[in-house]
């Protein structure tokens, strides 16, 4: 696939079963995040893939945190968190490591993860991999961060569900560029 197809036709593809990405994949995934900007060359993030028994026990702790949340939390809403790890045969957890620096503002080591994990989902869609980025308030808990390992400069920013797509993906809309770019300054 020509990179130009990956970046204008990609889509998330929420719908995932097995079977998960191969080795061979997986190298080409990472490798991808690895060439995300990084000012410094300071890497500032890092990886958890989550598979077989793993994802429930990721969903487990979900579903802790879900609980801790404040005001009423319904069975429902601890359900879904315990089930949601296993809508994908792997789950990719991106890690925002954020380290003090004069030159390198946290803010852009930040995006550079953000970059990293958007390289996972370009790469996938090119393997034709399905994928798809979903965070939501778990994704940000002290539970959840606690339980995958994090220290404190580090937080999530990502679970990327992958997998073989259950039914083919949808095409991409076509956006009007108009809308998102403009000359500056304006003219009158």
């Amino acid at each position: 696939m020509q990179a130009l197809d990956a970046l204008l036709n990609r889509v998330s593809v929420p719908r995932l079963t097995d079977p998960a990405p191969t080795a061979a994949q997986r190298e080409a995934l990472f490798g991808a995040a690895l060439r995300a900007p990084d000012h410094g060359h300071l890497q500032p993030y890092r990886f958890l893939t989550v598979e077989g028994p793993a994802r429930e026990r990721m969903g487990e702790l979900l579903a802790e945190a879900a609980q801790m949340q404040d005001g009423e939390v319904t069975e429902a809403a601890i359900d879904k968190a315990r089930n949601g790890p296993l809508r994908a045969p792997l789950v990719v957890v991106v890690i925002a490591k954020l380290q003090d620096h004069v030159k390198y503002p946290k803010s852009e080591q930040l995006l550079a993860a953000g970059c990293a994990a958007h390289g996972i989902l370009l790469a996938a869609y090119a393997q034709g991999i399905g994928a798809v980025w979903r965070t939501g308030e778990l994704a940000y808990s002290k539970h959840v961060a606690k339980g995958l390992g994090l220290t404190e400069d580090e937080q999530v920013i990502a679970f990327l569900y992958l997998g073989t797509p259950l039914k083919e993906p949808r095409v991409a809309e076509k956006v009007e560029l108009a809308e998102f770019v403009s000359a500056w300054p304006a003219e009158a």
